[in-house]
């Protein structure tokens, strides 16, 4: 009879998977966003629901707005949605948004946010100026990649970027203005089409819904 004490097992160590980290938390917290509002939210909530610890969230995140920021489909997207020709940005945009919007409008942090608005000015005011702000860069760089400042230089014939090549550019001194717009302008359809539900925007169908909202994003950005 062997009366020697079974060796213990040795602790099992934490699988290091940053990315994998990463993603629990931001699936985490687009749930936990859409499920709370942002205000009921809790960074220790999201470390819960993703499996983690609070430190890493605040490592990786640093802040509740800036996780929000990085968990909205949207403008964590939209460096991929618009690189590509400046010509078709508005298209892409679109296809992207209603998309996004068809897939899971329900548990997308933007229409929590939208939802939330009339009880927490502030907090929605705070962030979409954020997300607008993140927006206006990245337009930029797509719309303007050489000089920010200066969109629609003219070419050797003299005659304006936008004439030379076919397409038209935005004007510098009212990217900020049209990027608003463009921002404001699908704001109004995600409260029309998928909290108001207003007809006729609300039995639209998607790809309709895409061609009009091209058609006025292309408007806004380069008329």
């Amino acid at each position: 009879m062997n009366d020697a004490e079974p060796a213990e097992e040795p602790p099992r160590r934490r699988r290091r998977d940053p990315e994998g980290h990463r993603a629990a938390i931001l699936e985490a917290a687009r749930h936990t966003f859409a499920e709370r509002g942002y205000t009921r939210t809790t960074l220790r909530e999201v470390a819960r629901r993703a499996g983690v610890t609070h430190g890493l969230i605040t490592r990786n995140f640093s802040s509740k707005e800036r996780l929000f920021l990085a968990a909205v489909p949207g403008n964590r997207d939209l460096e991929r949605v618009a690189a590509g020709d400046a010509a078709t940005l508005p298209e892409r945009i679109a296809h992207a948004f209603v998309e996004r919007m068809e897939t899971d409008a329900a548990n997308d942090p933007l229409i929590t946010l939208l939802r939330s608005a009339a009880h927490d000015e502030h907090t929605a005011a705070h962030l979409l100026t954020a997300m607008q702000e993140h927006s206006a860069a990245v337009y930029r760089s797509v719309l303007s990649p050489d000089e920010p400042g200066k969109p629609g230089e003219p070419g050797e014939s003299g005659e304006s970027g936008s004439e030379a090549g076919g397409e038209p550019a935005t004007a510098d001194g009212d990217l900020d203005t049209r990027v608003a717009l463009v921002g404001a302008q699908m704001i109004g359809v995600a409260f029309s089409r998928y909290i108001a539900r207003t007809e006729p925007l609300a039995s639209l169908p998607a790809d309709r819904l895409t061609d009009h909202l091209a058609r006025v994003l292309r408007h806004i950005l380069f008329a």
